[in-house]
C-alpha cells in the first residue's frame, strides 16, 4: 500500500468551509411559518403532524453526522482511488504505536487532536506532522455528551480555542474539523467558516471507541471499503485495543489493494 507524497498528489477533494453559515435561520422561520398557517387554516389534526416532523428534521440534522442541513460537510472524497484514514481523540498513549504502525504499511492518517490533550502532548502533535500526516480540529475539551446542544459562544469557543492551540502547536492551522460524536447543531458553521475550516464525516465506520471486540470492527469497517471511503477510527479507547483495530483496517486496506490518501 503506497501513501504519502503521490496519494496526497492525486487526493485533491474539494475543501469546502461554509459560505453561508446562517441560512438555516430564514429557512426555519419560513417552515414554522408554514406550520403555523396550516394549524390556523387546516386545525391540530393538520399542524401537528407537521410541527413534529419539523422538528424531527431539524433533530435529524443535528444527529446524523452527514447531514448538509446546516452547512456542507465531506462524506466521501469524490474521484478518488484511495482511502482516507481519520483517527479522532488524540493524542494519547496510543499516538506513537500507531505512528510505527502506519510507517509499517506506508500508509498515512489524519489525527483529529483534542486541543486540551494536544497541549499537554505537543510533542506527539510535532511527531505526528513530522512523520508525514495530517491534523485536524477536533474541539478543544471533547464535550461529548453535550456537544449537540451547545449555544454559539460555546461552541464558537471550542473551535476557536481548538484551531489557536494546534496552530500554536503545530506552526501552521489545519483546515479540517470533525464533530464531536459527529453532531452538528446550527452554531458549528460560522466558527468553521471563520477558521476556513471544511466539516469531515465518513463512510466507513466499525464503532471502534466503543466496541471492543476487534474482528466485529473490522468486518463492519471492510463491508464500506472503497475507493473514495473515509474511515473513521479512534485512539486512546478505554478498551485498549485502538491499535489492533487500526491494524486490522491496514490489513484490509493491503487485501484489497487499497492506498491511502491524504486531501491536499
Amino acid at each position: 500500500m503506497r501513501g504519502g507524497r503521490d496519494g496526497m498528489m492525486r487526493a485533491m477533494p474539494p475543501h469546502r468551509p461554509p459560505r453561508r453559515p446562517h441560512l438555516w435561520l430564514p429557512l426555519l422561520l419560513v417552515s414554522q411559518a408554514l406550520v403555523a398557517w396550516a394549524w390556523w387554516r387546516l386545525g391540530w389534526q393538520a399542524g401537528l403532524p407537521l410541527l413534529l416532523a419539523s422538528h424531527g428534521l431539524c433533530l435529524w440534522g443535528v444527529l446524523a453526522p452527514g447531514s448538509r442541513l446546516y452547512g456542507p460537510v465531506l462524506v466521501r472524497l469524490p474521484g478518488e482511488a484511495g482511502v482516507w484514514l481519520t483517527i479522532d481523540d488524540g493524542p494519547s498513549d496510543d499516538t506513537r504505536p500507531l505512528l510505527d504502525l502506519l510507517d509499517a504499511h506506508a500508509a498515512k492518517a489524519t489525527f483529529f487532536l483534542v486541543g486540551e490533550r494536544a497541549a499537554a502532548r505537543p510533542d506527539l502533535v510535532r511527531e505526528i506532522l513530522a512523520r508525514g500526516h495530517g491534523i485536524g480540529n477536533h474541539t478543544q475539551g471533547h464535550p461529548q455528551a453535550r456537544f449537540w446542544a451547545l449555544g454559539p459562544a460555546r461552541m464558537r469557543r471550542e473551535i476557536a480555542d481548538c484551531q489557536r492551540t494546534l496552530t500554536a502547536i503545530a506552526g501552521r492551522a489545519p483546515v479540517w474539523f470533525r464533530s464531536v460524536v459527529g453532531h452538528t447543531n446550527p452554531f458549528v458553521h460560522a466558527p468553521l467558516r471563520d477558521a476556513g475550516l471544511a466539516r469531515v464525516a465518513w463512510s466507513a465506520r466499525g464503532f471502534d471507541a466503543v466496541e471492543s471486540d476487534t474482528a466485529k470492527v473490522v468486518a463492519r469497517i471492510d463491508a464500506d471499503l472503497a475507493p473514495g471511503a473515509i474511515v473513521l477510527l479512534h485512539e486512546g479507547a478505554r478498551h485498549g485495543r485502538s491499535v489492533a483495530m487500526v491494524a486490522g483496517v491496514l490489513d484490509r486496506l493491503r487485501a484489497r489493494g487499497l492506498e491511502t490518501v491524504l486531501p491536499g
